[in-house]
């Protein structure tokens, strides 16, 4: 299973959730791509192949290097199309804070840098998400119709979400 959207949208608490609903384990990719000191791992796409060769697994649909293989092995895709400037960009605006805040670590060692790069780095990830917020608008139906296997759910709201969710746990 494939979570998709833009950074902050919430991917990674969807997965997890997901991962404790279904009993699936959940790969963090940004786990399998950042190394030590954010460096990209030489084993990334290797590590990808390893991780949709099992039977089941999430994860997010990220890095345009690894999509292809993802979406050949996945069964669905849930696109998480919130509104950017109400619901996304908080969000990643808040976890950058708590996280840089707490200096918590994310993959490998890696914490998220000292805020003023916020105006130096234009791949700083509050940055990063304003200049991708429409790319799924373009990839989304580009992967739907090129893997007529894959299902895709747009969900547009935590509402959605939370419906989605709910019908999920009916159903089991």
């Amino acid at each position: 299973m494939l979570i998709a959207g833009v950074s902050g949208v919430g991917k990674t608490t969807l997965a997890a959730r997901l991962s404790q609903i279904l009993d699936v384990p959940h790969t963090e990719i940004d786990s399998l791509f950042h190394g030590p000191n954010w460096v990209p791992r030489d084993t990334f796409l290797h590590d990808v192949g390893s991780l949709v060769s099992q039977d089941a697994w999430i994860t997010e649909w990220q890095y345009s290097t690894a999509r292809r293989m993802l979406a050949e092995k996945a069964d669905l895709l849930l696109w998480l199309d919130l509104p950017f400037l109400t619901a996304t960009l908080p969000r990643v605006i808040r976890r950058t804070l708590k996280r840089r805040l707490n200096r918590e670590e994310l993959w490998n060692g890696n914490v998220e840098g000292p805020l003023y790069r916020f105006f130096t780095d234009r791949e700083h990830i509050v940055r990063w998400a304003w200049s991708t917020r429409n790319k799924y608008r373009k990839l989304i139906p580009e992967v739907e119709s090129e893997f007529a296997h894959l299902t895709v759910v747009r969900l547009r709201s935590q509402r959605e979400i939370e419906r989605w969710l709910s019908d999920l746990l009916n159903a089991y």
